[in-house]
């Protein structure tokens, strides 16, 4: 039997565009906030820099066939590119546009769809929406009429000739399963057999998704929800304990150890079928300051044991949909990726290749 096969949570981010230039100030891409990261305490890993590929502009075809290559290399099967829609408006378009236009590189990939109003939540504006996620039945028709063109590529991951598609906050739909009959209706009409949709349940894990008309979940990690006090800015006396354990002396930063949260995360069990995943770490300094939330202490062993948890649960499921989604290729900013570092290297590509090669 074939082993499940790794998708790469990819972030299309990393290159300049107008609507960050606007909000953000110009020439602004994800490299700005990564290299700024200073340290919030003795040991703390910041700021998280980048090896082999370097402060790359995802724009340039060379990087994008690098990026391919690397992850062919190292057992990863495809990348599942986040896709932002907002009425018509894509966002971080322009490396996606070129890579389904030259149909280079030649590597599987799948669409994400992170459906979220933006905001200046990394700036503590949670309220400054910058531009806002809204629904409609005639969003969905042209929508899904811009995704079946996508649908279309022979690079394209299909489950049983079925085109993947995920939503990230699929019970932010005003009505999941009208958005769901559009989609397949608009599929049908277009030649493109009834699309494999997942519906992230990284925000909701108490409703099953069947029970909405999405096919399976993606049990979606970072789960912060097993985190003390993640969601609360300022001190408490749960952050200053869970700190004090680590010979962290502060009662505001949010510091957590990396195999705790592994432990916890291997330990959920759901009540409907799902896709597992495994965050590769997390620390959103970048982007929070002392505001953010950081797993202290990954290493490679404890991100090696989580992948073969997950390749055990993807083994429980039918043969062609046993799929591993690993979380993240390159979330630089939130201290999550594959891609190789200053300080780690080629380590977690190297344990998804141990574990699936």
């Amino acid at each position: 039997m074939a082993k499940p096969k790794v998708l790469a949570i990819h972030l299309p981010q990393f290159h300049p565009f107008s609507q960050n230039d606007k909000w953000w100030g110009k020439g602004f891409t994800e490299w700005t906030n990564v290299v700024s990261a200073k340290k919030l305490f003795p040991g703390h890993h910041q700021p998280q820099l980048p090896s082999d590929l370097g402060f790359y502009d995802l724009r340039n075809p060379t990087v994008q066939a690098q990026q391919a290559a690397l992850a062919a290399e190292y057992a990863i099967s495809g990348f599942c590119y986040y896709h932002y829609w907002f009425s018509g408006t894509r966002l971080m378009k322009e490396p996606i546009d070129q890579i389904l236009a030259s149909k280079k590189p030649d590597f599987p990939f799948c669409f994400f769809w992170a459906n979220e109003s933006w905001s200046r939540r990394w700036m503590g504006e949670e309220s400054n929406v910058l531009i806002k996620q809204e629904y409609s039945e005639e969003d969905d028709y042209n929508h899904a009429k811009w995704l079946v063109k996508a649908f279309k590529d022979d690079r394209y991951i299909k489950i049983n000739n079925r085109p993947l598609f995920l939503f990230y906050k699929p019970f932010d739909l005003p009505n999941p399963q009208r958005t769901i009959e559009i989609f397949r209706e608009v599929c049908a009409e277009n030649g493109v057999e009834n699309p494999y949709l997942v519906a992230s349940n990284s925000h909701n894990k108490d409703k099953n998704p069947k029970d909405y008309g999405f096919d399976i979940s993606l049990n979606f990690e970072t789960r912060h929800h097993l985190l003390w006090d993640f969601n609360k800015d300022g001190p408490t006396f749960k952050k200053l304990i869970g700190n004090l354990k680590q010979g962290i002396l502060s009662a505001s930063l949010k510091v957590y150890p990396y195999k705790l949260y592994k432990e916890r995360a291997a330990n959920l069990d759901y009540n409907y079928p799902g896709f597992p995943c495994v965050n590769v770490g997390f620390d959103n300094t970048a982007r929070r300051g002392k505001n953010a939330v950081v797993l202290k202490g990954q290493n490679k062993e404890d991100f090696k044991e989580s992948l073969i948890w997950a390749k055990e649960k993807a083994e429980a499921l039918p043969e062609e949909e046993q799929i591993v989604f690993v979380n993240a290729w390159n979330e630089w900013a939130e201290g999550n990726q594959l891609e190789p570092s200053r300080k780690f290297g080629h380590a977690f590509l190297e344990a998804v290749k141990e574990v699936f090669a």
